[in-house]
């Protein structure tokens, strides 16, 4: 393995004096999403640059093509650039999707130290992703223990969503669970600066809509109906349109703060 050594003069420099932050992280093509609105401002410029030089290689996958399949020994995990990704299971002949991915995000992080994932993680629509040898990431525990946390952060974002869904999918209905997936894609998009002020699009279908609520294609189907009906959003062809997101939020009882973004979980100067 080549080590990744990088200069802290060298760093530096990339910046030129005055240069604002943002357009320092767009020279950062593969990782510039990583952490984006939460805490990435904690990470200083050799940290970021450390962190793209750990992709080793760029990935591309088609329409509901695999990167990972449940069960299969993993070398390397992948950070996603562009584009959408889930993760599903399956059970008893159906299959269930039991999280979304957004550019910026580490798919399968945990799998440095599973190895062997319980779940699959598919491609929606074309993406584009930076893969990261696990052994990278070894020697990144040993060289740089703050970005380390950065990457445990990054984890444990994951789980709080997680269990988000399963609070979700105990709590609402068909129409309001809809609307909270696309009330935390939208936050979570905002972030990495790929909102819609009216709009989130997507590629997934009713029958991933389905999947992800744990309800029947004809089911959903009559979820999106209702939402329309309550004249709070459409959907079409997997984009939901709204002009007031104010009021899908009420209606979905959507609290972004276990995304921690801004807001009362905020981990603040607790990161550095």
């Amino acid at each position: 393995m080549k080590l990744i050594t990088l200069d802290a003069d060298r760093v530096t420099q990339t910046r030129a004096p005055g240069e604002a932050r943002d357009k320092r992280v767009a020279d950062l093509p593969m990782t510039g999403k990583f952490l984006a609105g939460r805490t990435r401002s904690d990470l200083d410029d050799g940290d970021l640059e450390y962190l793209e030089c750990l992709v080793d290689d760029e990935i591309t996958l088609r329409d509901r093509e695999p990167l990972v399949r449940r069960g299969a020994s993993s070398s390397a995990s992948a950070i996603l650039v562009d584009g959408f990704m889930v993760r599903t299971m399956e059970q008893g002949g159906r299959k269930f999707i039991v999280g979304i991915n957004v550019p910026g995000d580490f798919v399968d992080l945990h799998s440095f130290a599973l190895k062997r994932l319980d779940h699959s993680i598919i491609s929606v629509g074309t993406s584009r992703l930076g893969s990261v040898p696990h052994e990278r990431l070894a020697h990144t525990m040993r060289e740089r223990a703050h970005l380390t946390r950065a990457l445990w952060f990054a984890t444990l974002i994951d789980a709080s969503i997680h269990r988000k869904w399963i609070q979700m999918l105990e709590q609402l209905d068909a129409p309001r669970r809809i609307a909270h997936i696309f009330c935390e894609l939208q936050s979570r998009l905002a972030f990495v600066g790929l909102a819609n002020s009216h709009a989130v699009r997507t590629p997934f279908t009713q029958i991933d809509l389905a999947e992800m609520c744990g309800v029947s294609a004809v089911h959903a189907n009559r979820a999106v109906a209702k939402l329309r009906e309550v004249e709070l959003a459409r959907i079409r062809r997997g984009t939901l349109y709204t002009s007031d997101w104010d009021a899908l939020r009420r209606y979905a009882q959507f609290d972004a703060a276990y995304l921690y973004g801004d807001g009362p979980l905020n981990p603040g100067d607790n990161m550095r």
